[in-house]
């Protein structure tokens, strides 16, 4: 099979998998709405203060941003130039939206996950046992949302803090950690023996170690497979501008954009969550040896040689 075949063929059986299974599509607007309220928990108190001027008037959002930045100035070459820092009720606001938020992605990460090795197996996707069995998995969900918050405000602080070679070593630490934490989320579902972060950690790193190459293999060929679709649409929008133009009605035109725009934005969502799929159809293959369906023998086999140990 050739690499254009292979990679199609990918493309098509993750598609399969979230069009066969429809609520997989609901979960990442869950992670998306739940951070949003979180958001707006956090930030109407602070907004909404007040501070004796108007909601529609500028100084009240000055008045503000006062209560959680203060000015300060960092020395440079001409005496020094002005910058916002955080004031601790500021730091305190942000580090818990943060880690919330963590907390949440975590959360609905594992919910979705569940849902996804289910579908793989052949078995109903449903919204309400996702949050069940990530309700049950608090403890791990808890302990690798702090970890991992902790990890990226340390990476965080030492890239602002850090010279450019300083932060460009700190990025490649940044990069590492990111790679190696792909296959936590599965494997705080399948390891039932410990809550401890690091052993997830290092649970991931095994796997990717065991797929590395074919995990890379296996996401080119599904940007592959979209680039191939994204270019048959443009293709298609370029038509529809070409007949807006010798028809001189600019309706077409604007239905076309329209319509262009919503499907691409409708397909790069799919395309997100069928990314999810093939990782972990990448997992229980790497993991367990089985061919989820609807992957094939053949395609598995020229696509994630899995590593022997």
């Amino acid at each position: 099979m050739s690499k254009f075949g292979r990679s199609w063929l990918l493309f098509k059986s993750s598609v399969f998998i979230v069009l066969k299974h429809k609520k997989l599509l609901i979960f990442p607007a869950l992670t998306l709405v739940c951070t949003g309220l979180i958001l707006l928990f956090f930030l109407t108190p602070i907004a909404l203060q007040k501070t004796g001027y108007s909601y529609s008037q500028l100084a009240h959002w000055k008045a503000v941003g006062q209560t959680v930045f203060v000015e300060g100035s960092t020395p440079g070459e001409q005496g020094g130039r002005s910058e916002l820092h955080l004031k601790p009720l500021g730091m305190i606001y942000s580090a818990a939206i943060y880690l919330l938020s963590m907390f949440l992605a975590t959360f609905f990460n594992v919910a979705f996950y569940h849902e996804i090795l289910n579908a793989l197996k052949g078995q109903p996707v449903s919204i309400r046992a996702g949050l069940r069995f990530a309700c049950a998995k608090w403890k791990p969900i808890v302990m690798w949302a702090l970890f991992a918050g902790l990890v990226g405000l340390v990476i965080r602080t030492l890239e602002e803090k850090l010279s450019f070679v300083g932060q460009w070593i700190v990025g490649l630490i940044g990069l590492a950690w990111s790679v190696a934490a792909v296959f936590v989320i599965p494997a705080i579902i399948t390891e039932e023996r410990t809550v401890n972060p690091l052993t997830l950690l290092k649970l991931s790193a095994i796997t990717l170690k065991r797929t590395w190459g074919e995990s890379l293999i296996g996401y080119v060929g599904l940007q592959f497979g979209s680039m191939l679709v994204l270019l048959g649409s443009l293709g298609m929008f370029a038509g529809a501008v070409a007949v807006s133009f010798w028809l001189n009605n600019f309706w077409i035109l604007a239905a076309a954009g329209f319509v262009w725009l919503t499907g691409v934005f409708a397909f790069a969502y799919v395309m997100s969550v069928a990314s999810q799929v093939y990782r972990c159809a990448l997992f229980v293959y790497a993991s367990e040896g089985t061919i989820p369906e609807p992957y094939n023998l053949e395609l598995l086999q020229l696509a994630w040689k899995v590593k022997k140990s």
